[in-house]
């Protein structure tokens, strides 16, 4: 793979490891090459390294597919998925699932990216649905202000919502900033 063929969520192989582009710039001085420079992550640590590359340079892309599973349940450490056309299962430690594990409800579907064969992370969807499980009363005559309170999810995951939400109600939360987007009729 030329150097000219990079762009946003590239995935590359370095050293024998993944990496993923997270940012890329182009950069064409007054005289000499062009340069690229870019910010990659490592799939497997999670590391973030600035990296420049000249025209004309030649990367090896990394091996990596991603396929669509189900959360089934999580035991210890360790979270079980399905692929819910062969129904394959998949286990991923802890520390490859991360923040991402207070979303996960029975049956929400991710996709996990594997590397030469190997498990090395999941996606998560941008937003789930999830079930207030307990939150503080909302003090009548505060809505005017747009305060916030407390409030957990079925998952256990304690966010701040509008005070108007009470226990069963349902809420759309985006899993890459954890924030409260709204409340859902289901």
């Amino acid at each position: 793979m030329d150097v000219s063929e990079l762009k946003k969520n590239a995935k590359l192989e370095i050293d024998g490891q993944p990496w993923v582009v997270t940012d890329f710039q182009f950069v064409k001085p007054g005289k000499g090459q062009g340069l690229y420079k870019c910010k990659i992550k490592n799939m497997i640590t999670g590391s973030v390294v600035d990296r420049t590359w000249r025209s004309g340079e030649k990367l090896s892309a990394a091996d990596v597919e991603s396929r669509k599973y189900e959360f089934l349940f999580s035991t210890g450490d360790s979270f079980t998925f399905m692929d819910s056309e062969t129904y394959e299962q998949v286990e991923l430690v802890a520390d490859l699932v991360g923040d991402d594990a207070k979303f996960l409800m029975d049956n929400l579907g991710v996709d996990i990216l594997s590397y030469n064969g190997r498990p090395v992370g999941l996606t998560l969807p941008s937003h789930v649905t999830m079930s207030v499980s307990e939150c503080e009363p909302g003090v009548k005559g505060d809505t005017a202000t747009g305060a916030t309170k407390g409030a957990t999810v079925q998952t256990g995951y304690e966010l701040q919502v509008p005070l108007f939400i009470k226990v069963g109600d349902n809420l759309k939360i985006d899993t890459r900033t954890g924030a409260y987007v709204e409340r859902v009729n289901q």
